[in-house]
């Protein structure tokens, strides 16, 4: 199976010309449309040519370039809109293939995506990268990778399946989708100078190639300022305004992400709308969605319409999503915009405010019409090595999730989830011991990491507040960011052992169980992150999971990713590892008990 062929603008050129000057004939032709310029941020009545998959005429009257074979669609004064553009996310929060991700938002107007498969890096390292990789490229539509930086992503605080390394860094930078180094999570050991971050921002610089960001620290003092120096280009990961202010300031692009539970543009972006900044170097972006957000609610289509909601002109909602992503990646003459020369991606829609996906093109083909898929995405034939990950070592038992102490009440630590953030709280609970065991109470659960890539049996345990779970219940999960061991939260320390029995039986994915009785099940059986089935086939699963979680007591917005971030080591406040509870605040492992 070979990689789709796209023509190079250099190779192309003499065909463009000779269409654009009517001595040859367009393959496609779209007249009678209102074309989005994101260049100039205007809205003109012109026709389009496109050959060998690229723009060729862009303007008044395409009646030169048509001949008798020339296909020709009537937008009948719809809007043509250039493509839309993810500038940083990460493929396997989708639960799905990369052609299985691809399958489920070209029907969404998503035509080019930047992505970070550090999920799988974690897994199965560079190989797992690789294979991301080479899916990635087969697609329809434009699927650049960015080489994994930090796996693990706090080295001392967690440990996984494998490990990132300069060298692997540095060979990545050669293969043909890399478009640059993925999101710098490891900020401490940039601002500290480790060699060995360095080492890996260096090697994506020799490469000419973009560096990614992830400041996830509210300190815009001279750590900011540090990290910004050891270059970073974009972050993703600020919650407010003075947060989008503080990296355009610093000439890096401000990354505003909305995705199945970061609602994080509407803090950001009056930025532009109130404070009236230059829109240029900020960015759309959706970073994590699950196969559920995507069959339901859209994709990059559903962030920018959001962007106008909160207040924002079409036109430069249309540009952060579109113009300013390709500009980012040095792609501006590639993609990004209706204009000669650049990949022939496009949407036709009737409303710029409510953003009806109506057509979608793609390197020049029909990809989607009326929301429904037109393309075939092919997969890779995914090898046995990548469908057997999970390894506990042993069967657990309830006595695996005990967490001993002594007199009447213990005082812990607790993570404290935050609706809509990626951000925790470090909670102080006082909770009840019996019978020398602590156990949780009102909002307060278990929150168990499993060690699931070696074998070892390790059960790191916790507590963890704000899901409401009531009642015996337990919720389970080999998706956690982003060392990806086992994530069990659960208010039964039996149901939570059945959890974790479940998914080593599957392979891996997500379980919800209640009362020794499981309600859902998401199968993830490659590395235990994504399936190759449909995505309305996942989404359904996933659906019935979240409804799962609801009868559970779980009110919070998208809860799953809530859950599966709880060992993300790198975001503040509070998180747990497989080597026990992390203070983000200050990157040092904690106790549980004060």
């Amino acid at each position: 199976m070979q990689a789709k062929d796209i023509t190079s603008w250099a190779d192309c050129a003499p065909t463009l010309i000779a269409v654009a000057a009517g001595r040859t004939p367009a393959q496609t032709v779209v007249r009678g449309g209102r074309v989005v310029n994101v260049h100039t941020r205007e809205i003109l009545e012109w026709d389009i040519a496109i050959a060998q998959g690229r723009f060729a005429y862009v303007g008044p009257d395409a009646s030169h370039c048509i001949g008798p074979d020339t296909h020709v669609i009537d937008a009948a004064g719809q809007y043509v809109i250039p493509g839309l553009c993810d500038a940083h996310m990460h493929i396997e929060s989708g639960m799905l293939t990369p052609a299985e991700f691809a399958a489920a938002v070209i029907p969404h107007g998503t035509t080019s995506m930047f992505t970070d498969p550090h999920e799988i890096a974690n897994v199965l390292g560079l190989s797992g990268v690789r294979l991301m990789h080479d899916e990635a490229l087969l697609q329809p539509i434009s699927i650049f990778t960015q080489m994994p930086s930090c796996a693990p992503s706090a080295p001392g605080l967690e440990t996984t399946g494998h490990e990132i390394t300069p060298d692997d860094v540095a060979e990545a930078m050669a293969w043909p989708g890399i478009i640059g180094l993925g999101e710098m999570m490891n900020f401490p050991g940039v601002v500290n100078g480790d060699p060995k971050m360095l080492a890996e921002m260096a090697a994506t610089a020799r490469a000419g190639k973009t560096i990614g960001g992830h400041y996830a620290s509210p300190d815009l003092g001279p750590a900011f300022h540090a990290y910004a120096a050891g270059g970073p280009a974009d972050d993703h990961e600020g919650t407010c305004e003075d947060d989008a202010v503080a990296r355009v300031r610093q000439g890096m692009r401000s990354m505003m992400r909305l995705g199945s539970a970061w609602y994080d543009v509407e803090s950001q972006i009056t930025a532009i709308t109130e404070r009236g900044l230059d829109p240029r170097n900020f960015i759309l972006c959706t970073d994590d969605c699950h196969s559920g957000t995507l069959v339901n609610d859209g994709h990059m289509d559903r962030v920018v319409r959001h962007a106008i909601a909160c207040g924002c002109d079409p036109l430069i909602a249309l540009q952060m999503a579109t113009i300013n992503t390709a500009t980012h990646f040095g792609l501006e003459r590639e993609l990004g915009s209706i204009a000669p020369g650049r990949r022939a991606d496009l949407i036709l829609t009737s409303s710029l405010e409510e953003l009806p996906i109506e057509t979608v093109i793609a390197l020049g083909e029909v990809v989607a019409e009326g929301g429904q898929l037109r393309a075939t995405c092919p997969h890779i034939d995914w090898p046995t090595a990548a469908r057997n990950t999970v390894h506990l070592g042993k069967p657990l038992t309830a006595p695996d999730f005990e967490i001993t102490g002594s007199g009447e009440t213990a005082t812990c630590r607790v993570i404290g989830v935050v609706e809509n953030q990626a951000p925790t709280e470090a909670l102080i609970r006082e909770l009840p011991v019996r019978d020398g065991l602590i156990e949780g109470t009102g909002d307060t659960c278990q929150i168990a990491l499993v060690e699931r890539h070696k074998g070892t049996g390790g059960v790191s345990n916790a507590f963890v507040a704000g899901f409401g779970y009531s009642g015996p219940m337990a919720m389970a999960s080999t998706v956690a960011h982003d060392s990806h061991h086992m994530i069990v939260v659960g208010t039964s320390r039996a149901d939570m052992a059945l959890a974790a029995n479940r998914l080593a039986q599957v392979g891996g994915g997500v379980t919800v169980w209640q009362d020794g009785r499981e309600l859902a099940l998401v199968e993830l059986p490659i590395a235990g992150l994504m399936s190759d089935s449909p995505a309305h086939e996942v989404a359904a699963k996933a659906d019935a999971m979240v409804a799962a979680m609801q009868a559970c007591g779980c009110t919070l917005n998208n809860a799953y990713m809530q859950h599966s971030l709880l060992a993300l080591v790198v975001i503040p406040a509070l998180r747990i590892s497989d080597l026990g509870l992390v203070d983000v605040t200050k990157f040092e492992l904690t106790e549980l008990t004060l």
